[in-house]
């Protein structure tokens, strides 16, 4: 009989930021379908979520794509359940209202390639800062330029042999910094693929003894940039309204201080050292919107004006290290609040 390998995966209940967990579970003629995959367990009294007395947590299978990595294997993105089937507290995915997959979202995931050796981005000198600042590393092209092109080219290959819909990578701003681009139909669907592919970038790196920097400014306070993801998000509104008036009611949605307050909460830790006012951050307690503003926490991208306001927003406020379920839950939640027609 085959055999196939299923590597679950699930986010643990560490805080501020929650980390990936995986385990392999060896399934005979297993079909390669999603409800073929049986609910597992864990441990939950060693990953933050349950105590050693009663440790039982369920894994909830809700994503599977092939894994290009092994021989005979699958990825299966999980929700953390707990031992009576209700959502664990950690579980952001089950947060999200949007089951008829109105919303559209594409986020652009940024990170560092951290050479573990020194303690720094690959790239960067022992000691002290590179001797050209940040700008020729951005989109470049050279060895002096571009470090760590192998494990990104690599990367790229096996999330589209996955099966992930990544629509771009580019080298970022800060040395040893990059960025891929995932887009899906479903809030639910554009969490799994992020989580997925993040897992695969972390193993990855694991073959080349360089980790995955995911805080939002690791170089602290320099003029090296931090990473973001920003959310990039439409629903049936924004994408058929054809009105600059449903656009200024969904955005302004977003600017009451407890509405502020409620992203900020899941957007991220540590975010006040990224949301500055500086290199294209909106300061933290701020909000504001704008048509092609890289500096707002909303930016209206020009090719949503240049189709008659119809289209999609950026919010640019998420940072690396945010968990894109809760990201999307609370845009979701907001944009819903705004309270305009779904057609146009």
């Amino acid at each position: 009989m085959a055999k196939s390998k299923l590597e679950y995966i699930w986010l643990d209940g560490y805080k501020p930021t929650q980390s990936l967990r995986s385990k392999t579970k060896i399934e005979e003629d297993f079909s390669g379908a999603l409800e073929d995959c049986a609910m597992w367990s864990f441990d939950g009294s060693s990953t933050e979520q349950a105590e050693g007395g009663s440790s039982d947590c369920l894994l909830k299978p809700v994503f599977i794509c092939p894994d290009p990595q092994r021989k005979n294997a699958f990825l299966v993105m999980c929700e953390v359940l707990n031992a009576d089937g209700t959502a664990h507290p950690s579980n952001g995915r089950a947060t999200i209202e949007d089951d008829d997959n109105d919303f559209w979202f594409g986020f652009e995931q940024e990170y560092f390639l951290w050479d573990m050796k020194i303690d720094k981005p690959l790239g960067f000198p022992a000691e002290g800062f590179p001797t050209r600042p940040q700008g020729p590393y951005y989109c470049s092209v050279g060895a002096q330029n571009a470090y760590g092109r192998y494990i990104i080219e690599e990367h790229l290959d096996v999330c589209l042999d996955a099966g992930l819909n990544v629509e771009g990578i580019n080298a970022e701003v800060a040395t040893g910094q990059w960025e891929f681009q995932i887009f899906a139909k479903g809030a639910k669907a554009a969490g799994d693929q992020i989580w997925v592919a993040r897992y695969l970038l972390e193993r990855i790196g694991e073959k080349y003894g360089i980790s995955i920097n995911w805080h939002c400014k690791p170089l602290g306070a320099t003029d090296w940039n931090g990473s973001g993801m920003h959310a990039n998000f439409s629903n049936t509104a924004l994408r058929t309204s054809g009105s600059k008036e449903v656009y200024d009611k969904i955005c302004q949605s977003f600017s009451p201080a407890d509405v502020i307050k409620a992203h900020i909460a899941v957007y991220g830790a540590d975010n006040e050292l990224r949301l500055t006012g500086k290199h294209e951050t909106q300061s933290i307690d701020q909000f504001s919107y704008g048509i092609s503003d890289r500096g707002a926490s909303i930016r209206i991208p020009i090719a949503t004006v240049e189709r008659g306001w119809k289209g999609w927003l950026e919010d640019r406020r998420p940072n690396s290290a945010a968990d894109p379920y809760k990201v999307a839950a609370v845009i979701i939640k907001t944009v819903k609040s705004a309270d305009v027609l779904e057609t146009a």
